[in-house]
């Protein structure tokens, strides 16, 4: 197909790498990606197509050891990065200087604030070039940015929990509905999958089955995400992730107190209108609620509420996969728009 672009993929052995591997190996306007493991680091040679359908032949798709001059050779435009946070932190700057695109999938680029920027621990080479780039960097959630990601040069992917906490707020806030000195309350869980793949006590069979338990209380790296994009200070955000015995998907329940008396017909029309045209929101009617199996391995996030009698106190549920819409197929939402094409390439 003529117009396709030359695309690689560098980490992509955990997850949500597998899942960006399997859309771009099947996006209309992609060429076979170039898939890159990092050169003597914690990556085995393995056959990179691990947990992926068998793709003609015996299915094995190599891996090549990660070299710009690689890229450079093989005519690479867009680089996606779906490594640990430093390794990310790391090559982007390079990657721009050499002129590449790229779509990051760490919280390398996310945050525009120091002090939420300090839970990553990053210890730049040349802190200016970096804090060039981090104001640089677009916040890569198409549904409020999509008017800056066609032009950017570095898109840094939300997380996960950010994504379905910011989608079900960010209509309400932007209208002024809701009361931001009586908090937001968002009530998060996570499929085990959220995790990584890389083996932890935490995420051991013996731990996660027939169990639930929150963690990173008051200290988790999608927080200031989510207290950025919404411009919440603070005290005005408690965010609680827990850990589902599921291997993937995202419910969040959100509190929040609204200014005035509303009615179920009004929140519904606030989010409809927000997301008219938005292809990977679907926004049910009031008190009918969305359930993770509805979203699970498509790019949507749905989008529910009950509003309570005194029409004062509202709850939103937002679901996800978080594989999809919470990493790879947002990546790829974002690639949609960087080069003009309609956002339901290569997920629909």
């Amino acid at each position: 197909m003529s117009g396709q672009i030359k695309t690689a993929v560098l980490g992509a052995t955990g997850y949500s790498g597998l899942e960006l591997k399997r859309l771009l190996m099947s996006h209309p306007r992609v060429q076979t990606p170039l898939l890159l493991r990092r050169s003597g680091g914690a990556e085995k040679r393995e056959n990179s197509a691990e947990g992926l359908p068998v793709l003609g032949g015996n299915g094995h798709v190599p891996s090549e050891p990660f070299s710009w001059s690689l890229l450079e050779a093989n005519g690479i435009e867009l680089l996606f990065l779906a490594t640990p946070h430093d390794v990310s932190r790391e090559l982007v700057p390079e990657a721009i200087a050499r002129g590449l695109r790229v779509i990051d999938l760490s919280g390398a680029w996310r945050l525009k604030q120091g002090v939420h920027r300090a839970v990553y621990g990053f210890e730049d080479a040349d802190a200016a070039a970096a804090a060039e780039l981090d104001e640089q960097a677009v916040y890569g959630l198409p549904e409020l940015n999509a008017d800056r990601i066609p032009g950017a040069a570095l898109v840094a992917n939300p997380g996960c929990y950010a994504t379905s906490v910011i989608l079900g707020v960010a209509p309400l806030l932007l209208a002024d509905f809701v009361d931001r000195e009586r908090g937001i309350i968002s009530d998060s869980k996570s499929g085990v999958s959220g995790a990584g793949k890389e083996p932890t006590g935490r995420t051991h069979f013996v731990s996660v089955a027939d169990n639930l338990s929150a963690y990173s209380v008051f200290g988790h790296r999608h927080t200031g995400e989510i207290l950025e994009q919404l411009k919440l200070a603070p005290s005005q955000l408690i965010f609680t992730p827990h850990l589902l015995p599921i291997p993937r998907g995202i419910l969040s329940t959100i509190y929040v107190h609204l200014n005035r008396e509303m009615t179920g017909a009004e929140i519904e029309t606030c989010l409809q209108d927000f997301y008219r045209g938005r292809r990977w929101v679907r926004v049910f009617a009031a008190s009918n609620l969305p359930q993770i199996s509805f979203s699970l391995h498509t790019n949507y996030c749905d989008l529910g509420f009950c509003l309570a009698d005194d029409g004062r106190r509202l709850i939103l549920v937002s679901c996800l996969d978080n594989l999809l819409k919470g990493a790879a197929g947002q990546a790829v939402q974002n690639m949609n728009l960087m080069y003009g094409w309609s956002e339901e390439e290569g997920l629909a």
